[in-house]
């Protein structure tokens, strides 16, 4: 796919040099284990035989280190320990764990490095290791990228390997019986004479016993948890309404806070009038922040109603003001100066679309919020020796750095308590709102602050899914899509999201071109370059990233040279798939939806396929052209994660992505005016409504070699599906989302 001299020519850096800004590293740094943090104040009597297992005479803890969104990771983690431990659910506890350099993410070295996830040459291999090396070494403890299974699935079952044959020699020491006598299981060690030894009675002679480390994982044909449906462990309590998130925390003598910092993101607080706000009920003081001002009060409405109550004097935007004049700075982004990377040279396009009958569309992808239900929202305390925190974060690692930078204290004296999260969808990578929150209590050091978010300051402040323009040329000949020709410009979201931590980026951004040129379809031509537009607004991660704006302006094109060329667009992407595991993806959404069968009246189904994280997917949706709009009827996806932890949570984040994605390519975006975010909350940034969900029917492949997360994936084939179908019904081809600018939808 001529990648080599792809690289070599932009000089890619990777490792720690590209992540960290140079941080030289050896062979003995990257394999030295780092230390367990469940060391730190072990309790006599209680023993730890890795970061994630913990047991003493009352109970076994497992650490469950990834960030739960409502993704259902906790409960993952956990059954993958407890498949290896011979412990049932209902038989331990769980905890998020404190942030540690032991819970460093290995699956980002597979998002980190430009190679598709189908490319397993020797350099794509060892650019992964040598990714994974900087990644462990700088202790990035993330979840993000649907790495969190990918990143578990061997070591949590190999910790709950190595806690189980260290209780058994624990209990062979005390009883005298040899250790290939002894079994496990329902918590407990088991005797030859049937007398059963709880792990929990055996904590204190395990405490004194070297871990077991020589172990042997169990097959899947000896699997009790994985791969069978769960009662997920946070189920019971989120439908009875009694699962805690960090919004519904309080602590004693606890102050309530919320903020305003400038609309025009980045601009300047140059004056403000809280006057009348400190005349209000409730209120206690104001206080600056960075480029804002907070209202503490004894309660978070009260602060709400204050903050509105001052009067702001607000700088310029450090972006043009207008969003016309955004899709203009990506528009005029089209030119070699700007030429970010070419990521795919296969054959060449050039020649083959420098005449004859040429294909050409251009696509827009707007910014998106990311407007999870729980605002954001944190609670702080700093002493003069010490910094507490709750609040729910995908980063704890970074959370520890961005506290210690304004209140002085070293990492060691600052405790994170990381909470469930009520969605993020990457708006909890960011860490504003915890350094506000820190700002505040840093000013009233020994009195908890917590700091709660409007829900219009939320949309606001977002960082939100970056914008981008595509341009395609394609060519057709004998009913056979033959050459594609994409440029994608965009703001780059790395630049933007590492810049805020204070790294740069010397390198190609992969979000740019994800779901476009990573598809591994054998397009005789095919080439995908990106331009990385200046900086405009800020913008994060959203849910894919990448991928659903480059794989939605890659698909609904491919649809139209298909359609081009005459040909069946489930058939013609068949036949382009140049791998096995991709095609019965594709293959098994053609069954399950019946393709070319018979269609009622004005009813239609468009197709999209997209990889991204590693996860083949293909979606098919069913449409009907009624007098009151379209009407979204059923969806069908396949997606192949290699191995799938548990069925019912897998179909349920598929589901989940499906409705997300069909309800953010229908109806939202956002858009600049006099610099400001035009959105103030859902009502105009509308989700899909219950009425329009369609069926959505879900199949879970498990071909792939490698475990793969299915957070993501789901999300970014369902716009163009969507846009496909609604052209076969109507005729109609939509090339910007969302798509309600162009039709209305029942």
């Amino acid at each position: 796919m001529g990648r080599i001299k792809t690289i070599a020519r932009r000089s890619f850096l990777i490792g720690s040099a590209a992540i960290a800004g140079g941080v030289a590293f050896g062979v003995y740094a990257v394999r030295r284990t780092p230390d367990n943090p469940l060391e730190d104040d072990l309790a006599a009597g209680a023993a730890t035989f890795n970061p994630w297992v913990l047991v003493d005479s009352e109970k076994v803890t497992l650490i469950t280190p990834h960030a739960d969104k409502g993704q259902g990771v906790m409960s993952s983690q956990a059954a993958l320990i407890a498949e290896e431990l011979d412990i049932e659910f209902g038989q331990f506890e769980t905890s998020f764990g404190r942030p540690s350099g032991a819970y460093w993410n290995r699956g980002l070295s597979h998002e980190t490095v430009p190679f598709a996830p189908t490319d397993e040459r020797w350099i794509a291999n060892t650019m992964r290791d040598v990714a994974g090396g900087a990644i462990k070494l700088l202790g990035m403890q993330t979840t993000g990228g649907s790495t969190s299974m990918p990143d578990s699935f061997d070591k949590l079952r190999e910790a709950g390997a190595v806690a189980r044959e260290t209780l058994k020699l624990a209990a062979s020491q005390q009883e005298g019986v040899p250790v290939e006598n002894l079994s496990t299981a329902n918590g407990a060690v088991i005797l030859p004479d049937g007398r059963q030894l709880p792990y929990t009675s055996l904590a204190a002679a395990a405490a004194t016993v070297e871990p077991v480390t020589d172990i042997t994982l169990r097959p899947p044909s000896a699997w009790r948890l994985i791969g069978k449906p769960m009662q997920r462990l946070d189920i019971v309590a989120k439908s009875t309404g009694t699962q805690q998130f960090g919004i519904d925390l309080a602590l004693d003598g606890m102050v309530h806070a919320t903020v305003c910092t400038s609309p025009r993101r980045g601009g300047t607080l140059d004056g403000y009038d809280a006057t009348e706000a400190m005349t209000m009920r409730g209120v206690s003081d104001v206080l600056e922040v960075t480029n804002g001002v907070a209202v503490v009060a004894d309660n978070t409405w009260r602060a709400i109603q204050a903050i509105n109550a001052i009067k702001f004097e607000w700088g310029p935007a450090p972006y043009p003001a207008e969003q016309a004049d955004h899709w203009q700075t990506l528009e005029d982004s089209f030119t070699d100066a700007r030429l970010d990377s070419t990521w795919r040279d296969d054959g060449d396009a050039a020649s083959t679309l420098a005449d004859g009958d040429i294909v050409e569309a251009t696509y827009r992808s707007p910014y998106v919020a990311h407007a999870p239900l729980e605002p954001l929202n944190a609670i702080v305390l700093v002493k003069d020796d010490s910094v507490e925190i709750w609040a729910g974060h995908q980063s704890p690692s970074q959370v520890l750095i961005e506290v210690g930078k304004i209140t002085g204290h070293d990492a060691s004296q600052i405790t994170f308590h990381n909470q469930f999260i009520g969605g993020s969808f990457g708006h909890r990578l960011e860490s504003e709102f915890i350094k506000q929150a820190t700002e505040i209590a840093n000013q009233m050091r020994g009195t908890p602050v917590k700091l709660t978010y409007s829900r219009e300051e939320d949309f606001a402040q977002d960082f939100p899914r970056h914008p981008a323009i595509g341009r395609a040329r394609g060519k057709v000949d004998d009913g056979k899509v033959v050459a594609i020709d994409l440029e994608i410009a965009g703001t780059s979201v790395l630049t933007s999201q590492l810049g805020r931590q204070g790294i740069s980026l010397p390198m190609a951004d992969p979000t740019l071109a994800a779901g476009a040129w990573n598809n591994p379809y054998d397009v005789p031509h095919y080439r995908v370059r990106t331009y990385r537009a200046p900086e405009l607004m800020p913008v994060s991660s959203w849910r894919a990233v990448g991928a659903p704006g480059a794989g939605f302006i890659f698909d609904t094109f491919l649809d139209e040279l298909i359609h081009a060329a005459g040909a069946d667009p489930i058939e013609e992407r068949i036949r382009l798939m140049g791998h096995d595991v991709s095609r019965k993806v594709l293959e098994a959404v053609a069954e399950m939806s019946d393709w070319g069968g018979p269609l009622g009246e004005n009813q239609a189904k468009g197709v999209a396929f997209i990889e991204s994280f590693g996860v083949p997917t293909a979606e098919v949706v069913q449409v009907t052209n009624t007098d009151r709009g379209i009407k979204i009827d059923k969806v069908w996806v396949a997606c192949d994660v290699g191995t799938i932890i548990d069925p019912i949570n897998f179909e349920n984040n598929v589901q989940g992505g499906v409705v997300f994605g069909l309800g953010h390519a229908m109806n939202c975006e956002l858009t600049v005016s006099d610099g400001k975010v035009e959105q103030s909350n859902y009502h105009a940034h509308e989700a899909m409504r219950m009425h329009q969900c369609p069926e959505i029917f879900v199949r879970g492949l498990e071909n792939g070699t490698q475990v793969r997360g299915i957070g993501e994936p789901p999300v970014p084939p369902v716009a163009p599906a969507l846009g496909n179908a609604i052209f076969a019904a109507t005729g109609q081809r939509i090339r910007e989302m969302p798509f309600w600018n162009h039709v209305d939808f029942a």
